[in-house]
């Protein structure tokens, strides 16, 4: 066997180094901002759970653990890394009964999924996730929606938020005679329909084994013109319940976005269908307005039966999240070439010219006062560093040589406009 080369990463992994990280913690100072200003609560789950709460059926369904990383520890019990930050918080709230409702929470970690790679999309990365619990009402949706399109303003990326409701795609299947056992099946065939086509689709659903009228009314669902009206729905809403209760939690919704001025930025498509079998209302994926990423780079939705499941009842928790990936936001951020820090972390850099000890003794003393300060600690010499600073777009030099250790003083050097002055310091003698 070919000796494999240990220093790589593991495929679907990667390194970002100081440049690339601090645009990274840029985005989720932003974002981190942004929940705390809409009154969410911080959380931190374990990345290491129970395969068996994992791979609940209130968890990401069928396709979803396939892509799950299994272990086992030494006492041979089966664990999993998580795959999301949903299921984990279901968890928190189901061991702890006694939380005040609503409760509002964001969580920004790590999770893992054993799934293809391609833009934006790798087997490691970071979600940024904010959720509701105890809300009914669709304010919680146009809350959650009102908030991300706050985020992505301060982001400087223009987004749209589409959005429509499981309850109204699977009433729709329903009455068109989708066998019940095939409806989860037959809404992940539709979740392909703006990537594979409609041919592409019908396809699949004929090879689904479904009756030949099921998906002719299917078909002619897809292409109707008015199927983006709720007048559309009417008929099948006076025979379906499931179609009647998504109408009206969509209306809900639209009441409050109109109000709020976001219509042109929330848009209902009819066949959105976010394929996880946990979501049980209304659903929302977010793109990009100039589609540079075509998949989304945030979603949600409401799972009001997540809760009450992993503790064995039948109860409905009202619970609605959403969720942002940080490492398709950092591609789409860095591909526009927008956000991109234009300036240095650093306040001062210190250049010593034989005067290592004061100098660190001047380093200790801005810190102290609040400053970001870097020593230079390579021995530069003051052309060098003067590059570096350049180069690393740090704004204030600091040099500090015998004279001016004599002196008790230390030259300052504004990089953008040149100019040069003293400053009084007492050095140790």
């Amino acid at each position: 066997m070919k000796k494999m080369n240990v220093v790589q990463n593991v495929k679907g992994t990667q390194d970002y180094l100081p440049n690339a990280e601090m645009v990274r913690k840029k985005i989720t100072k932003i974002l981190e901002e942004t929940f705390v200003q809409y009154g969410c609560k911080p959380l931190e789950t374990p990345i290491l759970n129970y395969t068996e709460l994992l791979a609940s059926k209130y968890g990401g369904g069928a396709e979803i653990l396939e892509e799950m990383y299994t272990l086992s520890d030494r006492g041979e019990r089966d664990l999993a890394l998580r795959y999301d930050l949903t299921i984990p918080f279901a968890k928190v709230v189901a061991m702890n009964p006694t939380i005040r409702m609503p409760f509002k929470r964001y969580e920004i970690g790590k999770v893992f999924r054993d799934g293809p790679i391609k833009a934006g999309r790798f087997r490691e990365f970071t979600q940024c996730d904010v959720d509701i619990v105890g809300v009914e009402s669709q304010i919680a949706e146009a809350e959650l929606m009102n908030m991300a399109l706050d985020a992505f303003k301060k982001l400087e990326l223009n987004v749209v938020i589409q959005y429509n409701n499981r309850k109204l795609l699977t009433g729709m299947l329903e009455f068109f005679g989708t066998d019940n056992k095939l409806i989860n099946k037959v809404v992940l065939i539709l979740d392909k329909i703006e990537k594979a086509g409609l041919e592409a689709v019908l396809a699949e659903l004929t090879e689904l084994g479904l009756h030949a009228s099921t998906i002719r009314l299917i078909e002619q669902f897809l292409i109707d013109r008015n199927n983006k009206k709720y007048s559309y729905f009417e008929h099948a809403a006076k025979k379906n319940i499931l179609v009647k209760e998504g109408i009206e939690e969509l209306k809900e919704l639209e009441m409050y976005l109109e109000y709020l001025d976001l219509s042109g930025q929330c848009v209902f498509n009819p066949f959105l269908a976010r394929g996880l079998e946990i979501y049980t209302g209304t659903i929302y994926e977010i793109f990009l307005v100039d589609l540079s990423i075509k998949s989304s780079i945030g979603s949600g939705g409401r799972y009001d039966n997540a809760i009450g499941g992993l503790i064995g009842s039948n109860e409905r928790i009202s619970t609605v999240g959403i969720s942002f990936g940080l490492d398709v936001i950092y591609s789409a951020i860095t591909a526009s070439n927008n956000f991109i820090t234009k300036s240095s972390h650093v306040d001062f850099y210190i250049i010593p010219l034989n005067t290592m000890k004061e100098s660190l003794l001047l380093a200790r003393y801005l810190r102290n006062k609040g400053y970001n300060v870097e020593l230079e600690l390579g021995s530069k010499k003051i052309g060098k560093a003067l590059d570096k600073a350049n180069k690393e777009k740090i704004r204030t030099v600091v040099i500090i040589g015998e004279d001016e250790v004599k002196n008790n003083q230390y030259k300052m050097k504004d990089m953008g406009s040149g100019e040069e002055r003293y400053e009084d310091f007492v050095f140790k003698k």
